[in-house]
């Protein structure tokens, strides 16, 4: 089933923007993009949302983007928004890095179905995300060498580590994790396939962009700060990795920080 709801940009050209509500094989997902172009192939950019959020709490930025022409796929993750499941938030927290991993599963369903529908101009598809959306952008750049460009905002390509100081950070809260100390290290072993700052070698140059807030206390800033310090390097074109700070933001991603993302996507996409 499909619906959609529109808005009108005014202008010289006056567009507009639809919103469609589809499942994609069994995806459930927001479509964003010019009205007129619906059955257009389009450069697409998919866009996974943070931990505990939902598709609809994205659609400022895919807004953005399908003013420049980009069809946007916003996909539920699991045991979110429309594929919430009746499971406490401790019961989903414990399953989040299965979530990430099923995001990036995801990813390759959504491009076999645009492909399938003709949907997808050249093959320009780009992924990006907030929070454990840019946790599943930075692992899935290990597993795709299909993606042409990436935008992480907030997120940490070094998975790894991330996972154990979430270990230890639940350990300090006195929050029971029902799983053995054998379990939780094959969980993180499970991680380093999917490690960026581990398969720096997967990078392959592309274009990559990175948003983040100084003083965010959820996803460490210095996971991604040092891993784009890393990463410099092996671009021999410096245009095509940037790495915007916003000094003083906390975890939650701001109107600037949308402009930027679009305006650079729009560039490398």
């Amino acid at each position: 089933m499909l619906s959609q709801q529109s808005y009108v940009k005014e202008g010289k050209h006056a567009i507009m923007i639809g919103i469609y509500k589809e499942t994609l094989q069994h995806i459930p997902a927001l479509i964003v993009v010019d009205a007129e172009k619906y059955n257009e192939a389009l450069p697409v950019h998919t866009y996974f949302h943070g931990y505990t959020s939902c598709k609809e709490n994205q659609l400022h930025l895919a807004y953005r983007l399908a003013e420049k022409g980009y069809r946007v796929v916003l996909p539920d993750s699991r045991y979110h928004g429309d594929r919430t499941e009746n499971l406490s938030q401790q019961e989903v927290q414990v399953r989040f890095w299965q979530i990430v991993k099923e995001n990036v599963s995801d990813l390759a369903i959504i491009k076999e179905e645009l492909e399938r529908r003709d949907l997808l101009l050249d093959g320009r598809i780009g992924v990006g995300g907030t929070s454990m959306g840019g946790i599943t952008t930075a692992a899935a750049l290990t597993q795709y060498d299909w993606i042409k460009a990436s935008t992480i905002l907030m997120g940490s390509p070094k998975l790894v580590r991330l996972a154990e100081e979430m270990v230890e950070g639940i350990r300090t809260q006195g929050i029971e994790i029902p799983l053995t100390d054998e379990q939780l290290q094959k969980e993180v072993d499970s991680l380093r396939p999917y490690d960026l700052s581990l398969n720096m070698d997967r990078l392959q140059e592309r274009p990559i962009f990175f948003w983040h807030g100084d003083k965010d206390p959820v996803v460490p800033y210095d996971h991604s700060y040092q891993f784009y310090n890393d990463a410099i390097p092996s671009y021999r074109n410096p245009e095509s990795i940037r790495f915007l700070t916003e000094v003083g933001r906390d975890h939650k991603v701001s109107t600037f920080a949308i402009t930027e993302t679009a305006k650079w996507l729009e560039m490398h996409l």
